[in-house]
């Protein structure tokens, strides 16, 4: 099948009346914590607050959230008032005396968990890019760009942090390069930072180097350091979601690019050989986690759906089609589309539901946690929404 005009209209239609009507008004402005700062986004089907902590996480993307769509949709002063008090937030309470930023602290601000990787510096510099350019603030122009030279330096290894495990199996993860290659794009594209091209350029590079397994068409979560398979049930364990989401990093740095072929091909390529092993075909949806040779998986989450790879899916199908005209990535994003708005969107309380069992019902009913907050959907939609107005200009 293949997408008309009238098709990618009504798509486009279709994501901002999602976004603008039905995802940012469950979480804004009933979210804003007018009295601590920040965001109270743990919160059931139907709204309600189930706890009143914070995840940094969650704090740097809906900060990142409103000031972009307070960049790129309307100058809505709700928008950027929102976006202010998740900056100061994440300044006043996020940041260890060490330098490095907590995962999960209380309503008031108090640290309680701290985690061995850096992600929440990598959320810091999106949210502080963005809300830069939303505010003309200086200071977060520099905060951005002074948090994303950290990250560079815990990814590089010049800096490291606690270990996890011993060195008897070391490792290398897609993470890293993954979550750094859209933190420069988004660095770059909304203030501008001169070293992100190099780094993408590299980063990207290590993803196809070490990663993508053209012999058994395969995109691996964690490899031994020189990039071959580590046959043990953690270094077989698949994410198809997380490497699809990986695709449409790629696709986006080729669209930047003019189009680059190479790039074109690789994150095509990742998508094809993640649907492949991915996408559920006798329930619809994408499993969570598959083994690289077939084996059992450990996590006893396997065969669920959550909620945030489908987000990525459709950002990836449809960007490849865009970007090539193959009618299967039409086909597919079409299948991921129905799918995922079937099951997950609540019709009654707007939003998703973020848990479903291998067969669609629903698993449980929290729409937001420590993981789960206002950034997978609403970035989609926008980005989807953003995409389409941009193709349908041409």
């Amino acid at each position: 099948m293949a997408y008309t005009r009238e098709d990618l209209v009504a798509l486009q239609q279709f994501y901002s009346n999602q976004l603008l009507n039905d995802t940012v008004p469950f979480w804004f402005p009933g979210s804003f914590d007018t009295e601590h700062g920040g965001f109270l986004l743990m919160r059931d089907a139907d709204g309600s607050l189930i706890d009143d902590d914070k995840a940094v996480w969650i704090q740097g993307r809906a900060t990142w959230l409103l000031s972009t769509l307070y960049n790129t949709v309307e100058q809505k002063q709700e928008w950027l008032d929102g976006a202010k008090l998740g900056y100061e937030f994440l300044n006043k309470h996020c940041f260890d005396s060490d330098g490095q930023m907590f995962f999960h602290v209380t309503r008031d601000g108090q640290p309680i968990r701290k985690r061995r990787y850096y992600f929440s510096e990598t959320f810091y510099v999106i949210a502080a890019a963005a809300y830069a350019k939303a505010s003309g603030s200086e200071e977060a122009a520099a905060n951005a760009r002074r948090v994303f030279g950290e990250c560079i330096a815990y990814a590089s290894g010049e800096k490291t942090l606690p270990a996890k495990f011993t060195g008897t199996r070391p490792t290398r993860g897609i993470g890293v390069p993954m979550i750094m290659t859209n933190t420069a794009q988004q660095l770059r594209e909304v203030i501008g930072d001169d070293r992100c091209d190099e780094w993408i350029t590299k980063w990207i590079s290590d993803i196809e180097t070490y990663f993508v397994k053209d012999d058994i068409k395969c995109v691996m979560e964690q490899v031994a350091p020189d990039g071959s398979i580590i046959d043990h049930i953690d270094g077989r364990t698949l994410n198809p979601g997380h490497a699809i989401e990986g695709a449409w990093f790629i696709l986006h740095e080729a669209k930047h690019r003019n189009n680059d072929p190479h790039l074109i091909e690789l994150g095509c390529k990742m998508l094809d050989y993640m649907w492949e092993r991915g996408w559920d075909k006798e329930h619809g949806g994408i499993l969570y986690f598959r083994d690289v040779y077939n084996k059992p998986v450990q996590e006893y989450w396997q065969d669920m759906k959550f909620w945030w790879p489908h987000n990525e899916v459709i950002i990836a199908t449809l960007l490849a089609y865009l970007m090539t005209g193959n009618e299967k990535y039409a086909q597919w994003h079409k299948q991921v589309h129905e799918y995922a708005y079937s099951h997950f969107h609540d019709k009654e309380n707007g939003e998703w539901f973020g848990y479903l069992h291998r067969d669609g019902s629903i698993a449980q009913t929290a729409k937001g946690n420590l993981f789960k907050g206002p950034f997978h959907l609403p970035r989609q939609e926008w980005y989807c929404m953003q995409t389409l107005k941009e193709h349908l200009l041409k």
